[in-house]
């Protein structure tokens, strides 16, 4: 027990010489462990990013509405010697959202839209803003809840109501400072009436605004403001994530059918399938993950490299006191431990302020991208046990080297 107790005390006061002698010399310890450092620290701000750029894109696509294909009308086509009348084809109607539901049996829901920036004025205050004309159904399908107040309904829809949901922005912009519920405004010489004011839902994938508009019935907005017989899209929701590929087949055949397309010719409508967006971002992610072990690997061999050079260098420098000890009675297993350790003790410290450093930077990082900041704590402990792994691996060549000194010819080597 005593010979145990003692090549404890003769270890502890190995690491503490060790710690000394690194701490004297604390530009060499730096750029002995910056290898190290800039690895974990990249692997970590890489895997945040990565999971925070993702789940962000998943909640944009939740707040546009959840397992959705969006039918869009395409621009007009330009004939040559003659200005463009209308913006957009004007192929679609309100009744193509009715034979998708009843030709495709993965379609559950379907809603016209047609949408137009127009001025909104209240009293003394104009602003131009995005106008929705949809229905009780588009609104539930593109996640549009009440914050405040309510949404139109059916009857609403029917009665070709004049009312009006505001989006947030919207309703602080045109509504400073007051409550937007019950208060009238004009859309172009028509009177409505503000029932509601939606939750917030951020910006969609492509970067737009989901908070600045202004809803109204579709019946009051194609009878009533806009006058138009047709429709800039049709939102279908399917009954699960899985069945969005499936269902655009099925919208596409239903379409080509109705619209009569025809071989050859662009068809006059786009469709955008979540499953397809969520696949582009995720394959994005993908690539920019497939590059955290590469990055890191590099990095992590580099520091590597320099702790080895920092402990050659010490092993030399040492000469004399691993002479003196092995005289004191220290064995070669001794020298050896105290080195490994002192290895292990590098890495230890480049690897943990690495990980400190990442999760600053990453934090920084989703703050600028305003995105939810994710920790991949797996990442930190693979981080930090492939350091702490490498500096023991390291270690032992130096080690090796100090515990082959004689006492006697390392005493006159010094």
């Amino acid at each position: 027990m005593s010979h145990f107790w003692g090549r404890r005390r003769n270890l502890v006061r190995g690491l503490a010489l060790s710690a000394q002698l690194l701490a004297a010399h604390r530009l060499r310890t730096l750029l002995s462990i910056s290898g190290l450092f800039v690895g974990v620290a990249a692997m970590m701000v890489m895997v945040a990013i990565g999971k925070g750029a993702e789940q962000s894109l998943l909640d944009r696509l939740r707040a546009m509405g959840t397992d959705l294909i969006v039918v869009s009308a395409t621009p007009a086509p330009r004939v040559a010697g003659r200005p463009r009348q209308v913006a957009i084809n004007t192929a679609l109607r309100a009744t193509d959202g009715d034979a998708i539901m009843a030709g495709s049996t993965l379609a559950i829901a379907s809603a016209p839209s047609i949408s137009r920036a127009v001025v909104l004025r209240s009293e003394d205050v104009n602003r131009t803003t995005a106008l929705t004309g949809t229905t009780a159904e588009g609104l539930r399908i593109r996640n549009i809840r009440p914050a405040a107040g309510r949404l139109f309904d059916d009857e609403d829809d029917r009665e070709r109501s004049r009312v009006a949901v505001f989006g947030p922005l919207a309703a602080r912009s045109l509504f400073p400072g007051v409550d937007p519920v019950g208060r009238t405004i004009r859309l172009g010489n028509q009177p409505f009436e503000v029932i509601g004011v939606a939750e917030a839902r951020g910006v969609d994938a492509n970067g737009a605004d989901l908070d600045d508009f202004v809803a109204i019935p579709f019946q009051a907005a194609v009878r009533r403001v806009l006058n138009i017989p047709y429709v800039h899209a049709i939102h279908v929701q399917a009954q699960s994530s899985a069945d969005l590929e499936e269902l655009e087949r099925d919208v596409r055949e239903i379409l080509h059918a109705r619209l009569g397309t025809k071989t050859g010719v662009p068809e006059p409508f786009v469709i955008q399938n979540q499953a397809t967006m969520l696949r582009t971002e995720r394959g994005t992610a993908e690539a920019m993950n497939q590059l955290v072990p590469a990055v890191s690997g590099i990095a992590l061999l580099l520091g590597g490299v320099g702790i080895l050079t920092v402990m050659l260098i010490s092993v030399r420098e040492r000469t004399r006191e691993i002479g003196l000890r092995r005289a004191l009675g220290a064995s070669r297993r001794d020298i050896q431990i105290q080195f490994i350790l002192e290895s292990a003790m590098l890495a230890a410290t480049g690897g943990g302020a690495g990980i400190i450093a990442g999760i600053a930077v990453a934090a920084g990082a989703a703050a600028f991208g305003q995105w939810e900041l994710i920790i991949s704590w797996p990442a930190a402990l693979l981080g930090f046990a492939s350091s702490m792994l490498l500096g023991i691996a390291i270690g032992v060549i130096p080690a090796i080297l100090a515990a082959r000194l004689e006492p006697i010819a390392a005493l006159r080597a010094a």
